[in-house]
């Protein structure tokens, strides 16, 4: 089975690899099929962004396109950065731009108020009439200072308490098993089984 990825983060794109490969699932990226392509995300969820990605990349290649949209959502912020998450400090933000935004915005609410969550969405187009959703989340809090130099993002700051780390002190093992990305992918592959 292979599909295509609607992403040019080489880093998602990497775990969605990692992920899907026991389930033989061969992803190809936009760069391997020379698809040159930025879609717009101006939807007003993650389901919206993803759906909206799945649907342009597929109108250019007719491959089975996966697409991801997926973002930190803090409850004392009312759910932001949320799908801001990447640009969250800006059109071109960086990953240092965006952890120091909402760690400035964070600057006065204590540790047990810092409850935080990733969210994912997946959206798998297997042509114009098939279209399948999965979503995943995973709990944590985010820290006042950076752990771990793995992972992306976020990471450094997100503490998942069942596993007594950040995500950027996971092994990418130990991070596909638990995150949020894993638990969309699989709720997206068992709903194309009940589907099917």
């Amino acid at each position: 089975m292979k599909w295509i990825a609607a992403t040019n983060n080489l880093n998602k794109l990497r775990e969605i690899k990692q992920i899907l490969n026991p389930y033989g699932i061969e992803i190809i990226s936009l760069k391997e099929i020379g698809l040159n392509i930025h879609v717009v995300e101006d939807g007003n969820s993650f389901a919206e962004n993803a759906l909206k990605k799945a649907y342009e990349v597929y109108g250019h290649t007719n491959i089975p396109t996966l697409a991801d949209d997926s973002g930190l959502a803090v409850d004392a912020l009312d759910g932001r950065p949320g799908i801001f998450s990447a640009r969250y400090a800006g059109e071109n933000a960086t990953d240092e731009d965006n952890n120091k935004k909402l760690l400035s915005e964070l600057k006065d609410v204590p540790k047990e108020k810092r409850t935080a969550r990733y969210v994912c969405t997946m959206v798998l187009m297997k042509d114009e009439n098939s279209i399948c959703y999965g979503s995943g989340e995973c709990n944590g809090y985010i820290l006042s200072g950076p752990k771990g130099s793995n992972g992306f993002g976020y990471d450094p700051f997100f503490y998942v308490p069942k596993s007594r780390s950040t995500f950027a002190e996971m092994t990418e093992g130990k991070k596909n098993e638990i995150s949020h990305r894993t638990a969309a992918l699989k709720n997206l592959l068992s709903n194309i089984k009940m589907n099917s």
